[in-house]
């Protein structure tokens, strides 16, 4: 079998097949592979700084304090980086968090026991916040229940509907307003603070309390003066000004562009060594991964059912306390939106373990399995390995709804993926493929954790 692979400098694009052997010339050089692994597969362009909104400096500085800052949440306890931490991949090491009211980090994470006992675990895994700045992004959480929509005044279709404010500056900075409303994420019970209790009422009620407290604190008063030009003093602060700053600093803190893979497409055919480019192959043609992960992102922003074992406390509407998560259907009510998530990127895998919208795997390779095989998988799934803190009475719900017989049928018939037949070999191209995608200056992000935050609450670190 002819195995030509080499490297020829060259200063012409071109195209050219000859003796069952594709050439592929860029401006830089021309690599030359068998037609058979190169003919149905088709690479995406590199990311460029026109597929990123602009950040303002300024602005992401200001972010960076208020996302270590516990001071948003309702009992002033919990910051977002609890559960997007950057040690953790900006997740939180969890297949399923325990948000306000617990302590530590990651799988040393404890909930109270007592009067400020929780009421469940956080319902699904906590997303990466990789790229997010990317314009290709227009709809956030698993069940992309924030999305853009020209019809809202605000321009985006979201739980707050017409209370959602104008002047948001991107599909990030709409998500960001909505994990300090959760009662389990950062609000609190409803009877223990006045932020929490407003969340039954209005959005905005409650964006007005923590919006206060910002605007009580000088050093905060301050950096938002110096990070908006129509901000002059605290009476000019708005909830659109937390919304935006928080977002420019995500959206610059974990950019994530120099990737071996985004080398390789820039034209640095070393890049990615011989398994990286097999597994690039592999994933863009033979194995059909890019069906759904397409693109430089490895996303479609569609949503897909892959059937992961059902488990955990669920996430309905506020008045349904069933134990399940059906996904994109709570949005939508579309039958066909059963069981759906959000296709997700797949940069930077190697810290950010759990995988899959409720964090069923442990394991990449798992995962991986899983997308091959989803009905073997789910049918052999056991829930032994799951990473998962103790927290009594939890974990009594957590396992209720894979107990479930009609929900377990309803499921297995949801699932829209075709299974795949891989060897293990190209299973282990396709897993190497994927380690190409990891940008470690990314993952540590630019401005770091803060050494202080203007509430002097402390900082959640390692």
């Amino acid at each position: 079998m002819f195995q030509l692979s080499s490297k020829i400098k060259f200063f012409v694009v071109y195209v050219a097949k000859s003796a069952n052997i594709l050439f592929w010339f860029s401006l830089l050089s021309v690599t030359v592979l068998p037609a058979a692994a190169t003919e149905q597969f088709v690479l995406p362009e590199p990311l460029g700084d026109a597929d990123f909104h602009p950040v303002q400096q300024h602005q992401a500085e200001l972010g960076q304090r208020l996302f270590y800052d516990k001071i948003l949440s309702g009992n002033q306890n919990i910051s977002c980086a609890a559960c997007h931490h950057p040690s953790l991949g900006t997740a939180d090491g969890l297949a399923l968090g325990l948000g306000e009211g617990a302590t530590e980090l990651g799988s040393e994470r404890l909930m109270e026991l007592g009067v400020n006992q929780r009421l469940r675990r956080v319902p699904r895994h906590s997303p990466v916040l990789f790229n997010l700045g990317a314009k290709q992004f227009t709809r956030m959480f698993h069940d992309g229940r924030v999305e853009i929509n020209s019809r809202w005044p605000s321009g985006f279709d979201s739980p707050a509907d017409e209370f959602l404010p104008t002047g948001l500056s991107d599909i990030v900075a709409a998500q960001a307003l909505f994990p300090i409303l959760s009662e389990i994420e950062m609000a609190g019970q409803i009877e223990e603070n006045e932020v929490a209790g407003a969340t039954r009422r209005r959005a905005d009620y409650a964006w007005d309390i923590v919006l206060e407290r910002l605007k009580q604190n000088p050093e905060y008063v301050t950096l938002f003066t110096n990070a908006f030009s129509d901000v002059d003093s605290s009476s000019d602060i708005e909830i659109r000004h937390y919304a935006n700053a928080v977002s420019a600093f995500i959206r610059f803190e974990w950019k994530s562009v120099d990737s071996p893979f985004d080398r390789y497409l820039s034209g640095d055919l070393s890049a990615l060594n011989s398994q990286q480019v097999q597994g690039m192959q592999l994933f863009y043609g033979q194995a059909g991964c890019s069906s759904c992960h397409q693109g430089t992102l490895q996303t479609d922003h569609d949503f897909h059912s892959l059937g992961l074992p059902l488990w955990g406390p669920g996430r309905t509407r506020r008045f349904n306390n069933s134990v399940r998560d059906m996904g994109r259907i709570n949005k939508t009510d579309a039958v066909a939106d059963r069981y759906k998530f959000r296709t997700p990127s797949l940069r930077n895998l190697e810290n950010s373990a759990p995988y899959g919208h409720n964090g069923a795997y442990d394991q990449l390779s798992d995962i991986v399995r899983h997308h091959l095989k989803p009905q073997l998988w789910l049918d052999q799934y056991t829930y032994q390995d799951l990473s998962l803190p103790q927290a009594h009475p939890l974990q009594d719900a957590d396992l209720l709804a894979s107990l479930d017989n009609k929900e377990q049928q309803l499921l297995r018939a949801s699932i829209s993926i075709e299974p795949v037949q891989l060897s293990e070999d190209q299973l282990t191209q396709i897993l190497a493929f994927l380690s190409a995608l990891n940008d470690p200056n990314a993952q540590q992000g630019r401005l770091g954790i803060p050494q202080s935050v203007p509430s002097g609450l402390a900082i959640l670190r390692e």
